[in-house]
């Protein structure tokens, strides 16, 4: 089921969902994303973006054959911070494969691609939080703003409905929080709870002065879409006063243009300096079994434009290839 190709749907890189694209400190690109198996992490280098459409890929790091960390790998991210390289992920149980947690690997050296990356175990919480990642936790993405390094992440809570929500915390090190979890956004609207109710995915970029937080929502078929919230640079960005949640979403499905379930995205920029939204997609509506283990969502590149108010504007005419 390749779906119709059209000159907005052509993909970045196949079968590369949760896509993550970082900037390393000497501007060169790196790239990870959930395979279609979710049974490792994989890693692409190239000193430019469109480089990393055909760079070499590596498995930096394989599930384990039983226990934590052995089924279910899940989004993963690479982010330079407090002078190392770590990957954050998630991952279930083979016995329990819904028992999905937020790791963390650290690379031993400077060199992604050659140097090895060891397991740092479950993201740790601070010692006065009693609820963080004790239930299905996924998707955490880091920024940082002012100084402090924030780390926000999708948690499900709910007796009954499970519900994912967003929360967020400081950080004290690259593998443990500084200060108890704050809800960001809860599934609020109709759009955000078709077959599930869900925010998840979440991704940052900033614009003089502001902070836009994007994120996914419902089920990870055609209803798949992005909202977002944003905040000032100067708010504090531990009260849930300072983000304002946009009523609708930003980026959904285009039947017209061949796009499905646009989703989980990541931010980076290219050489020229322009803002990149990368996600993934599928080019069809109708799928055969579970969406989640569909394979066709490709990661995509999307070029953002800004409006008069310096808010981003996610429109499919700004297509990079």
């Amino acid at each position: 089921m390749n779906g119709r190709i059209t000159e907005y749907n052509e993909a970045f890189i196949l079968q590369r969902a949760d896509p993550f694209v970082g900037k390393a400190p000497d501007g060169s690109y790196y790239f990870t994303a959930s395979v279609p198996a979710y049974d490792r992490i994989i890693l692409r280098h190239a000193d430019s973006l469109q480089g990393l459409k055909d760079a070499e890929e590596i498995t930096v790091w394989t599930k384990h054959a039983e226990g934590p960390m052995s089924k279910h790998i899940w989004a993963p991210e690479i982010h330079y911070l407090f002078g190392k390289w770590v990957i954050y992920f998630a991952a279930g149980e083979k016995e329990d494969g819904w028992k999905i947690r937020p790791y963390v690997l650290e690379c031993t050296g400077e060199n992604p691609m050659r140097d090895p990356w060891i397991e740092k175990g479950k993201m740790k919480r601070a010692p006065e939080d009693e609820f963080s990642f004790e239930a299905f936790s996924l998707d955490a993405t880091v920024f940082e703003n002012r100084g402090s390094w924030y780390y926000v992440w999708a948690e499900k809570v709910g007796v009954g409905k499970q519900i994912s929500n967003l929360y967020i915390a400081r950080m004290a090190d690259a593998d443990r929080l500084e200060t108890v979890q704050v809800l960001l956004t809860t599934p609020d609207y109709d759009w955000e709870r078709v077959d599930f109710w869900v925010n998840e995915g979440p991704a940052i970029v900033k614009r003089n002065g502001h902070i836009y937080l994007t994120y996914s929502a419902s089920g990870t078929g055609a209803c798949y879409c992005m909202g977002m919230l944003s905040a000032e640079e100067e708010a504090d960005l531990l009260d849930p006063r300072s983000w304002a949640k946009e009523r609708y979403p930003v980026l959904k499905t285009d039947a017209e243009k061949g796009i499905y379930g646009p989703g989980h995205n990541s931010f980076t920029k290219d050489e020229a300096g322009n803002d990149i939204c990368v996600f993934h997609a599928r080019t069809y509506a109708e799928i055969q079994g579970g969406p989640l283990y569909d394979p066709n969502r490709h990661a995509m590149l999307m070029k953002l434009e800004w409006d008069e108010q310096d808010r981003p504007v996610f429109a499919y005419t700004g297509w990079v290839k």
